[in-house]
């Protein structure tokens, strides 16, 4: 069972998730992979107090780091791997499919990893914005696909002078 609670971001409202103890997810309203099960409201929980501090301070212009917070996303092993890169992607900059698939690929003692099967675990973030998947480019540098839309992927980046 997850418990929810509402945060309104200045690009949308998202909806928080948490098992009680750390956050398993964090998405925009009506998102691609938005979670199916039912939720429960529970905005009292502690640990979405500090996720609102978090998420006020990064919409305030602020640099939080996402490591301080009790993060738990659901996936296999290689997803959570993919996710934990995204962690390493400084505030205010981008990488590529491509790049983050070597560092995978060295992180598993293997000599390459398929920059689509990178896509698809990062495509599969569940914690919007705090696991920045919203800072990875296509090879050219293009904006790539976002769940919540590349609109608000767009409005991330700017808001971090990556773009």
């Amino acid at each position: 069972m997850l418990f929810s609670t509402i945060y309104p971001s200045p690009v949308g409202r998202m909806v928080l998730g948490s098992d009680g103890r750390a956050l398993a997810g964090l998405w925009f309203e009506r998102q691609k992979y938005f979670p199916a099960g039912p939720m429960e409201e529970n905005g009292t929980l502690p640990v979405f107090a500090f996720v609102r501090d978090w998420l006020d301070a990064y919409f305030g212009g602020d640099k939080p780091d996402p490591r301080a917070l009790p993060l738990a996303p659901a996936g296999s092993d290689f997803r959570r791997l993919v996710w934990d890169l995204l962690l390493d992607i400084p505030y205010g900059e981008v990488t590529t499919y491509g790049a983050l698939a070597d560092k995978a690929a060295r992180r598993m003692g293997r000599y390459t990893m398929s920059a689509q099967a990178v896509g698809g675990a990062v495509g599969h973030n569940p914690i919007s914005v705090i696991v920045p998947c919203h800072r990875v480019v296509g090879a050219d540098g293009s904006l790539t696909g976002y769940a919540a839309g590349l609109g608000v992927k767009s409005w991330l980046l700017q808001h971090e002078g990556a773009i």
